[in-house]
């Protein structure tokens, strides 16, 4: 009865997110008139209306991806604060103004909020600040018609939901663990990682990949 009512509640909450995030999307594609996708190296590519269902997935991805990195005090909101500095940098670039007004209050706030969020944490997200903040880093993304450049200023949260999805395709194809625990800050953790020093070198690494998606960003 306990693993119905919570297999109920998770399909009710993709429902929800799936509806949220398509009309996002026909909004992307309807108002904003945005439909093509540009991949570096590779060229420019019209979706059309095909990019709406791209944009529910990609919105949902990375929803669930920063809720999933929402595991240890500073972590996610740190990273986050650092993408948003990048995104700031490229909208500031075109000469966005709404979007850079709106990523300049988000980043304050976001600063005033990881004061009491680092290590030891007096303020926490939840699900619900966890989830939306995810959407709407995917929704900048989309709106700055970056989405190869989202994927990597955003690696981190790539990387903690890939580490999370391959212990379960690991664990339902093999009856195995891929990884003693996951996502990737949690086996860190079991290996001996102090949570100080995980979440100080995700940081860092969240600079590397912000500075690396800034280069591809500017990409003609």
């Amino acid at each position: 009865m306990k693993n119905d009512f919570f297999g109920l509640r998770l399909r009710h909450k993709l429902i929800l997110e799936i509806l949220l995030a398509g009309i996002v999307g026909f909004w992307l594609v309807h108002e904003l008139k945005i439909g093509i996708l540009h991949i570096p190296f590779l060229g420019v590519f019209a979706l059309g209306w095909w990019y709406i269902p791209f944009a529910i997935f990609v919105i949902i991805a990375f929803a669930n991806a920063f809720n999933i990195t929402d595991g240890l005090d500073g972590l996610s909101a740190g990273v986050l604060l650092i993408a948003l500095f990048a995104f700031w940098f490229l909208s500031a670039s075109i000469l966005d103004t709404v979007l850079s007004i709106f990523l300049a209050v988000w980043i304050g706030g976001l600063l005033a909020f990881l004061y009491f969020n680092v290590l030891p944490s007096r303020l926490f997200l939840g699900d619900v600040g966890a989830l939306s903040f995810g959407a709407t880093f995917a929704v900048v993304g989309l709106i700055l018609g970056k989405a190869p450049a989202l994927l990597v200023i955003g690696g981190i949260f790539v990387l903690e939901v890939a580490s999370s999805l391959f212990q379960l395709a690991a664990k339902s194809l093999t009856g195995r663990k891929l990884f003693v625990a996951a996502p990737l800050h949690l086996w860190l953790q079991v290996r001996g990682w102090p949570e100080s020093k995980i979440v100080m070198r995700f940081w860092i690494l969240a600079i590397v990949l912000a500075l690396f998606g800034l280069w591809l960003a500017l990409l003609n």
